[in-house]
């Protein structure tokens, strides 16, 4: 009897080895190395290198988590961005506004299962102006003093100052001092014009949300950011994103006491919008993969090497990808949001109670924590 022996292959993989001693050095990545790290084909050895440097920011195998909800307090919005399908028109009969009650029972909810955050996010609805939130926080404030009011986005403060007729800086002072606490990353979606333009053409461009989050820094305040991928756009826009909030990161830290938290990335949820209908008729988009979200966060958590807490987002992921961006780079879970519209609006709907967000930390090899919403754990 004879064997046949197959000739053997060999794949040219091109080497990162001069990246991996500048990540073991401390060293700061350029554009040019995100761009290799983007194209390289050996998915895993990214992941070792995310993986030691988020060893370095936060040594361990424990993963945080928070006890949060999220709030949709309008669902008014005439901004009309394609990749929502959450938002009802101000002359829709379908819009709402909760009323306080509303409100309070919901917060109420949350405090009885052990929540601390509230994620309060609206619309830009054309009745709501800044004595409105005023008068929100600071009844959120008084009748719970112990929650954390995470809320608006940059499309909505800005709004409200538009509205309101009044700057920009006096907005967020006035916020802050009703009671907003933190601003989260939401709205940054791709901070590329290009993409913008695109996606959500009536929405701020990348300077203004860039630099309305500076301002909060410069007031003392600290926000999260995010990064929505897999519309129209490319590496390069990718990596434009990260670069721009690395430089931000860096004005904030050197003159402020404010800074961002955290980086949250996740990819865009096509089902039921605009944006997505366009895209499925193009024969060469594909939604992203779980592959490309690994690759993305495992690039950020190199690139972003002054945001010390990556994210993960299990609500548009799924849970088993989250368990696998533990080895990622991620060393935080989110939030248990007990109630979530957007993205569900879309089609996916991953929410999950406290019990099952531990059992799936520890499934994946790591120690569950509590946090804060300043990542301090509880």
């Amino acid at each position: 009897m004879t064997t046949t022996t197959l000739p053997k292959q060999t794949i040219d993989i091109p080497s990162i080895d001069d990246i991996a001693e500048k990540v073991y050095a401390g060293e700061r990545l350029t554009l040019d190395d995100g761009r290799r790290l983007m194209r390289h084909p050996h998915l895993p050895e990214i992941g070792i290198l995310a993986d030691h440097v988020r060893q370095k920011q936060n040594p361990g195998k424990v993963a945080t988590y928070i006890a949060g909800r999220n709030i949709n307090y309008t669902n008014v919005c005439w901004v009309q961005c394609k990749f929502c399908a959450f938002y009802d028109l101000p002359s829709s009969d379908k819009g709402y506004t909760h009323p306080k009650e509303v409100i309070f029972q919901k917060i109420q909810e949350m405090v009885d299962l052990g929540g601390i955050e509230i994620l309060l996010q609206g619309g830009l609805n054309p009745k709501l102006k800044i004595d409105y939130y005023e008068d929100l926080f600071a009844s959120i404030s008084e009748k719970f003093p112990t929650v954390w009011i995470h809320g608006l986005s940059v499309a909505e403060i800005l709004y409200i100052a538009k509205i309101s007729r009044i700057s920009l800086e006096e907005t967020l002072r006035r916020l802050r001092a009703a009671g907003l606490k933190t601003i989260p990353g939401a709205g940054a979606e791709m901070l590329v014009d290009r993409v913008r333009k695109i996606i959500a053409p009536y929405k701020d461009t990348t300077k203004e949300w860039l630099d309305t989050m500076q301002l909060w820094h410069q007031l003392g305040g600290h926000s999260s950011v995010t990064m929505m991928y897999g519309t129209v756009d490319t590496y390069e826009d990718k990596l434009e994103h990260l670069m721009r909030v690395r430089d931000v990161q860096d004005q904030s830290l050197a003159n402020t006491e404010g800074g961002f938290t955290a980086f949250i990335a996740w990819n865009f949820q096509p089902d039921g919008t605009p944006l997505g209908d366009e895209l499925k008729q193009n024969p060469d988009w594909r939604k992203a993969s779980g592959y490309d979200y690994l690759r993305t966060i495992a690039v950020a958590r190199l690139m972003l090497d002054n945001i010390p807490h990556h994210q993960a987002s299990w609500v548009t992921q799924g849970p088993r990808i989250a368990q696998i961006g533990l080895d990622y780079g991620l060393d935080d879970f989110g939030s248990t949001m007990m109630e979530e519209n957007v993205v569900s609006a879309a089609g996916t709907d991953f929410v999950m109670p406290i019990a099952e967000i531990e059992r799936l930390i520890r499934e994946a090899g790591y120690e569950p924590r509590r946090r804060n919403t300043l990542y301090k754990l509880v």
